[in-house]
């Protein structure tokens, strides 16, 4: 096995980790707005993490370099839809009620 691929278990074995505590964060949290947060790391750290750990497994090339590409458009794109998602539901609490928990 090479150093290559051990590096690219590690990374694959953390991302699937964050993943995991995302999913166990949207079980346990109370209310939209702390699942929001949770669902945060899991686009804009565990697809990265993933993605790189899949571009290190195929070796230099095209498709090491599309991958790079992909996470770094979930890495960007993660945190701005999480926004969205938390402003639209704040939005669509009712005017002088305190939104849900």
């Amino acid at each position: 096995m090479e150093v290559r691929h051990v590096f690219a278990l590690v990374l694959l074995a953390c991302g699937v980790a964050v993943l995991l505590l995302a999913g166990l964060a949207l079980l346990v949290l109370p209310g939209p707005y702390a699942r929001v947060h949770a669902l945060s790391p899991a686009t804009s750290l565990a697809l990265p993490l993933v993605c790189l750990a899949l571009a290190l497994d195929t070796g230099p090339g095209r498709q090491a370099l599309k991958l790079l590409f992909i996470g770094l458009l979930g890495a960007l794109s993660g945190p701005v839809t999480t926004l969205a998602i938390g402003r639209t539901a704040w939005r669509a609490s009712a005017p002088g009620e305190e939104p849900p928990s």
